[in-house]
């Protein structure tokens, strides 16, 4: 998501940074802006759109400092706009921001109390106006840092600076990735190592709730409480392929942690960040055609199947409209009845699966409208399909799909709401906070991320297990399935995905000390159930992982390992779920050795029956 880099060096730091923030255009952006000491005060250069325009207002900009910051921006509270741009600016402290600052509102509410003036939208100037204000007191960057951290709920990489400390950078994270790069005589720190590797391989990358301290051309390491940490810089040694794999050990790897990017990439062209609501592009239907709608089908295969029932969910839920998910397989044998008012709703990544591309021509034939949802324009399905939805999650290398799934996902609660919208199901008000939550959700997909971590030393236990268990209920179900699937392409062992409902009439039988029970079980309707479920299944000695929402000690109790996902709306957790089940995947099949990106027997577009 957003892109952060800073520098302290000889070299001229606009040139430094803008050569920064081009290498982490990958991200996804809308706004950009530096901050770079000149004269003794940081001068603020901020632009909306593409990087190029900053660049053209740079031009003819001088700087007499060495130290300077840069961001770019992906709006989340706040419309793409120069105004929102960071980096903000109050009272002489300038920050970056990557990420959510969850309780936003009842900061705003405090600072405005206290006279406080907000020049933007954002939540991200909230972390200016606190640290102006403890500065006041401590005259100190890193004590004032220290001192609001307890303040902030959320997930967040931060850098800021302050005109009185004019060679002086602290940087500090809660989720999202922070990289210090530490060269010779100068010292950088990014939001990704592909900013830094042109000037050092000496890196450390920054963990949670570490703060560091920038001052000249050296830094020392502090926990949140202020207390020093000994923590020394490894050197990266890169191969070409692994450039191209951005450092990440597989391509797959790389394209989980692309996510953030993936599912605003698709987001982005279909939601009024001014209004927050939806205006899908490319549907090809008037909205009286989809109000006027009896059926939708959802046609696919494997992973965009599992998508697709997370549509049908939402779909009946919010749109009060039949909807029937199929194998692509199967729907084209089995003499489907498609009546006149149908739409069928076809997901393929590729574009180029055959049971799909067969399904398409089949509900053509019977008069049904057909909307794709492809990762590949122009791709076969795409050209013959009446309307498309574009995943726009970017080339995926790994056979075994991750960020077009998520992607994916975004697109069906995009289609799912707007179809509540059309036939008069979706009131502007929740309209307006459901749009919110999703365009939230990439700083959450972040956070979660960090569970890389807890998988990479689980996978030497888990290894050696006779079998998993996928279990969750309602829109969690089919990421149980989605999960299960994952570790059967990557790791080649026995995994199912049930109905956790659905354990007692069968699955049961199997759970013991060497059977892995994974249950999605955040806070929503079926949760009491959910747990219900869990016990079950504690009570027969079974190895627990579960996820659910927040603290929930009384999932902590009964797990083995509890992994706690933010606390969102009901319709953004299978976003969010999903990352743990791929990691978990993706580890243990790293562990015993396996070709992770290309799993045996598999292949990335299957254009054969």
């Amino acid at each position: 998501m957003c892109g952060i880099v800073g520098y302290f060096g000889p070299q001229q730091p606009k040139d430094v940074i803008v050569k920064g923030l081009k290498a982490l255009e990958y991200r996804g952006y809308d706004s950009a802006g530096v901050a770079i000491l000149d004269q003794g005060h940081f001068k603020r250069v901020r632009a909306e759109g593409k990087l190029v325009n900053l660049e053209n207002k740079l031009v003819n900009e001088k700087f007499d400092g060495r130290l300077g910051i840069g961001h770019t921006r992906w709006a989340t509270h706040g419309k793409p706009s120069e105004r929102n741009a960071h980096p903000h600016y109050v009272g002489g402290v300038s920050i970056v921001h990557n990420g959510i600052i969850e309780n936003y509102a009842d900061l705003k509410e405090e600072l405005a109390a206290d006279g406080a003036v907000f020049e933007s939208e954002t939540d991200s100037e909230l972390v200016a106006h606190l640290l102006q204000r403890q500065l006041v007191k401590t005259q100190d960057l890193l004590k004032a840092v220290v001192e609001i951290l307890p303040r902030l709920h959320g997930a967040y990489s931060i850098l800021t600076v302050w005109e009185k400390q004019p060679q002086t950078m602290v940087a500090f994270k809660n989720g999202p990735p922070l990289v210090l790069g530490v060269g010779e005589k100068e010292m950088l720190v990014a939001s990704d190592i592909q900013a830094i590797m042109p000037h050092t391989r000496k890196v450390i990358f920054l963990e949670d709730d570490d703060v560091v301290k920038v001052e000249g051309a050296t830094y020392q390491i502090y926990d949140k409480h202020g207390k020093p940490l000994q923590k020394k810089p490894v050197t990266i040694e890169w191969s070409p392929e692994q450039v191209q794999k951005g450092g990440y050990r597989h391509f797959m790897l790389k394209e989980i942690f692309e996510q953030p990017r993936a599912v605003a990439a698709a987001l982005a062209p279909h939601v009024n960040v001014d209004e927050s609501q939806i205006q899908l592009q490319g549907l090809g239907f008037e909205e009286a055609e989809l109000s006027k709608l009896e059926k939708v089908f959802i046609v696919a295969c494997g992973t965009s199947f599992y998508a697709g029932m997370v549509g049908k969910y939402l779909i009946e839920k919010f749109a009060r409209l039949s909807c029937e998910v199929e194998i692509a397989s199967e729907f084209r044998y089995r003499s489907p009845v498609i009546g006149k008012n149908t739409l069928t709703v076809v997901i393929s990544q590729s574009g180029e699966t055959a049971d799909t591309l067969a399904a398409v021509r089949l509900a053509k034939e019977q008069g049904s409208k057909v909307l794709s949802i492809c990762n590949v324009k122009n791709s076969s399905i795409d050209r013959e399909s009446h309307g498309h939805l574009y995943m726009n999650a970017g080339t995926e290398i790994g056979v075994a799909s991750t960020k077009a799934f998520t992607a994916t996902l975004a697109l069906v609660n995009l289609f799912a709401l707007n179809l509540a919208k059309v036939r008069k199901h979706l009131p502007l008000e929740r309209e307006q906070v459901l749009v919110r939550a999703l365009l939230a959700t990439p700083s959450h997909v972040e956070t979660v991320l960090n569970y890389d971590k807890f998988f990479a030393e689980a996978a030497k236990i888990l290894k050696g297990t006779k079998g998993f268990l996928y279990m969750g209920r309602g829109i969690h179900y089919p990421i149980a399935l989605e999960g299960a699937l994952k570790l059967k392409e990557l790791a080649y062992m026995h995994a199912e995905g049930y109905a956790a409902g659905e354990m007692k009439h069968g699955p049961l039988a199997l759970i013991d000390k060497d059977m892995v029970i994974v249950m999605l079980a955040p806070s929503d309707e079926l949760y009491e159930k959910t747990v219900s479920n869990l016990e079950e299944a504690k009570a027969r000695g079974g190895k627990i992982i579960s996820l659910g929402t927040g603290d929930n000690k009384k999932l902590r109790a009964l797990s083995d390992h509890y992994l706690a996902l933010p606390e969102v709306e009901s319709i953004i957790y299978p976003l969010l779920e999903v990352i743990p089940v791929q990691l978990l995947a993706y580890h243990v099949a790293d562990f015993q050795g396996h070709d992770v990106d290309q799993p045996r027997n598999l292949a990335k577009s299957v254009t054969v029956e």
